[in-house]
């Protein structure tokens, strides 16, 4: 984009040198504007979830731009920046310019942070001067891309455009494919941004690194969705298995690494298999959920704690944090009879987290008092 601009702003928007300089200005502050967007959208985190969101404006925005191509009327002499600005046929062109911008820091602020998060502090420098070398060669393969549409195809600079937007899908449909998180985590942003309103508190008491069990009460049926959204770090939830095989929810699931579980008596070998992923997650560093109740809540209230965090931490001894949603009950995907259907659509939820509890203390009944304290039932 930013190598056509120049004479674009000649052939398509039939304008001077200041024509340039206010095309790139707005590329630019757009991009900006994306950037910081996307830190207060993303909640101060490393919010992967925004790459595809950033992909999908990306395309949307490159392709208004080839549609409204072509609406600027050529003058007799070149229009200047004030001109250009004063018609309306332009508009959708600088729009498009605009939020090319800022999706497109929707799309690389995040997958710069996630390069240095998830890189070991050794090996940061070398991972970042790589993408730096890949960034550069990929450069120059849209270079020699570009001449071959321009030159040998003889597209015009619009068709060069279109045909960018729908590379763009076919190679973000590849990536989303080999990298499932994107979409996982871009569905886990979306319901926490529309059906809820999610705020948390010393979520900071989760460790950055290193092993550690959650234990949370049970709500909804998409309580994981909302702590793994909230929680910097991947989790991997234990979930009953016939929650774990809905349809499209599988798919989240599976790609979250989550752990079907079924009861002892239900179905043995799936219950086995459960305590035994369990053990090779926490073994890794990772960081495992459970919900203890082993059920949803059907009216609202913390029932007991069943006893699996023991065998657990027998096998695993790790550090145990409590975790608590609040105001989740009544809302859409609750066991609360009297919600209807629209009733507490856009729920206030607050995902609070407790001290860490050692090893030797983390019995049942600890555990749902320190649960039932965070939730507010206790003072």
């Amino acid at each position: 984009y930013l190598t056509q601009i120049p004479a674009y702003a000649k052939d398509w928007l039939h304008g001077d040198g200041t024509v340039v300089t206010l095309v790139l200005t707005l590329f630019s502050v757009g991009i900006a504007l994306g950037s910081l967007l996307c830190e207060r959208l993303s909640g101060r985190k490393v919010e992967i979830g925004l790459v595809p969101f950033g992909s999908f404006g990306l395309t949307l925005f490159g392709l208004l731009w080839w549609w409204h191509s072509g609406d600027v009327p050529a003058a007799a002499t070149p229009h200047d920046w004030l001109a250009l600005l004063g018609m309306r046929e332009a508009w959708w062109i600088l729009l498009s310019i605009v939020g090319l911008g800022v999706f497109g820091g929707f799309y690389i602020v995040p997958l710069y942070a996630l390069i240095q998060a998830r890189t070991a502090e050794d090996q940061r420098a070398r991972v970042i001067a790589a993408n730096n070398i890949l960034n550069a060669l990929f450069m120059v393969v849209s270079a020699l891309l570009t001449i071959v549409l321009l030159g040998v195809a003889e597209l015009s600079i619009p068709q060069l455009f279109l045909v960018v937007s729908l590379l763009n899908i076919a190679v973000n449909a590849y990536i989303f494919r080999i990298v499932p998180e994107f979409t996982m985590r871009f569905l886990i942003w979306l319901l926490s941004h529309s059906m809820y309103r999610v705020q948390h508190r010393d979520l900071e008491r989760i460790p950055d690194q290193g092993a550690a069990l959650l234990v949370c009460n049970h709500v909804s049926f998409v309580d994981a969705l909302l702590l793994g959204g909230a929680i910097r770090r991947p989790i991997r939830f234990v979930m009953y298995y016939k929650i774990y095989n809905l349809p499209v929810l599988n798919f989240v699931f599976r790609t979250a690494g989550a752990i079907p579980i079924a009861g002892r008596n239900e179905d043995p070998t799936i219950y086995e298999r459960a305590f035994a992923r369990i053990a090779e997650y926490l073994a890794d560093g990772e960081l495992v959920c459970i919900f203890p109740e082993g059920k949803l809540t059907g009216d609202g209230e913390i029932d007991v704690f069943k006893g699996g965090v023991n065998r657990i931490l027998e096998e695993t001894p790790v550090p145990v944090i409590p975790l608590a949603l609040q105001g989740l009950w009544g809302s859409f995907f609750s066991r609360d009879p009297a919600k209807g259907f629209f009733k507490r659509l856009w729920s206030r939820v607050t995902i609070v987290a407790g001290a860490a509890i050692p090893v030797e203390a983390a019995q049942p009944d600890v555990l749902r008092e320190q649960v039932s304290r965070l939730r507010g039932d206790l003072r």
